[in-house]
């Protein structure tokens, strides 16, 4: 199988791409002219530079390929103007989908595996979650409403447009490989170096490992059933516990502060 990953320099895209080039799948990449490759320099694939607005990129990396995983996303939930974070999550997310949907690229085109987030399933205290639970758009956080409207859209083309998608709502990756710092491997570096002033409370995140979460990305280009989403994670987690057990593997104190997330929004205000 000829797979694209979109995205493959990202943490968990490189993880992907890792996975297939493994299996002896011939593997295409599509990273920005600046990115940080260190995570797939070593892998024998082909490499198509550009973004997700260069249509004359995306569509011959896409043409001929059976599996595309799309593992592009902006993460950055702090920014005070949300707009960068609707333009690629949500427009870019689009403008990939116009080109996966030409006929050119539909004819071999098996399965577009879309990186979704835990974030978009409904959750109510006292109940476990499960992939059919829709999220309210109530009180959602720009980040938050900037995924759910993007795996919205792909699912509206897997409806209506012929695109033969999955959604994979991955919940918070941890593991090796983290190059390009992701905002809880941050926190997992402070602690690790000794560098943590004081932890978060309040803090819980639903988990996964980073090797995990390939893996069911990989699995659903194979089985994944079209028009569905799919939730990845593993356990629920506090920030606290994470930064214990990486303070513990490093061998160094983990913090004694604590400071509550109230104050730390009071802060960032």
């Amino acid at each position: 199988m000829t797979a694209l990953v979109i995205g493959a320099n990202g943490y968990l895209g490189s993880h992907v791409t890792r996975q297939l080039v493994e299996a002896g799948e011939d593997v295409r990449v599509m990273v920005r002219q600046a990115a940080n490759t260190i995570g797939i320099d070593d892998l024998a694939v082909t490499r198509f530079v550009g973004d997700i607005w260069d249509d004359d990129v995306l569509r011959e990396a896409m043409t001929g390929c059976g599996a595309v995983f799309y593992c592009v996303v902006d993460t950055r939930g702090w920014l005070r103007d949300p707009a960068p974070l609707f333009r690629t999550n949500v427009e870019g997310t689009r403008n990939v989908l116009d080109v996966a949907v030409e006929p050119a690229v539909a004819q071999t085109l098996r399965k577009f595996v879309f990186t979704s987030s835990y974030v978009t399933v409904g959750r109510r205290r006292g109940r476990v979650a499960t992939e059919s639970d829709v999220i309210v758009d109530r009180g959602l956080t720009p980040y938050v409403r900037s995924r759910v409207q993007a795996e919205n859209l792909v699912m509206d083309y897997a409806r209506n447009r012929g695109l033969p998608a999955v959604a994979m709502c991955v919940s918070t990756t941890y593991g090796a490989g983290d190059w390009g710092r992701t905002p809880h491997g941050a926190i997992i570096a402070g602690a690790a170096f000794g560098k943590l002033p004081f932890v978060m409370g309040g803090i819980e995140l639903e988990a996964v490992g980073v090797d995990d979460a390939a893996r069911a990305l990989v699995l659903a280009a194979e089985h994944g059933r079209v028009g569905e989403r799919y939730l990845i994670s593993e356990k629920m987690i506090s920030n606290t516990e994470v930064v214990r057990i990486a303070a513990e593997a490093a061998g160094v104190p983990a913090p004694t502060k604590t400071m509550p997330l109230a104050m730390s929004y009071a802060l960032a205000a």
